[in-house]
């Protein structure tokens, strides 16, 4: 008979480890942390792109693009995300942007960019 290594972790009576309570609970909130992460990154990656297709307008610089994103978020009640997601959508397929994002759009570029309006649809 060969005897295993005594494994500390290993349960003796059929409960866990002390060392082990709560890790199926840590490894939850880290794998949710995670999903958040990459959601973040990406979340990022296109509002970076929509602030690149903005700053092709006259006077718009990044920040301003940022800005009169953000804004457009807020005047149309929609997701950053969703703002940055049909700007470059707008950009890539020439479609027109959703009706309340244009209108938050043209709004945003009038109040920081110095009356410019929104692409043309």
């Amino acid at each position: 008979m060969t005897s295993q290594p005594n494994n500390p972790l290993r349960p003796r009576n059929g409960r866990p480890h002390p060392a082990m309570a709560g890790r199926e609970e840590y490894v939850a909130r880290m794998e949710e942390e995670v999903a958040q992460l990459r959601q973040a990154v990406a979340s990022h990656a296109s509002v970076d792109q929509a602030i690149g297709v903005l700053i092709c307008l006259p006077q718009i610089s990044p920040d301003t693009g940022f800005t009169v994103l953000r804004t457009a978020s807020q005047l149309a009640n929609t997701k950053l995300r969703t703002v940055a997601d049909a700007v470059t959508d707008w950009a890539r397929t020439h479609q027109p942007l959703p009706e309340p994002i244009t209108e938050a759009l043209d709004e945003a570029l009038r109040l920081h960019a110095g009356n410019q309006g929104t692409p043309e649809s």
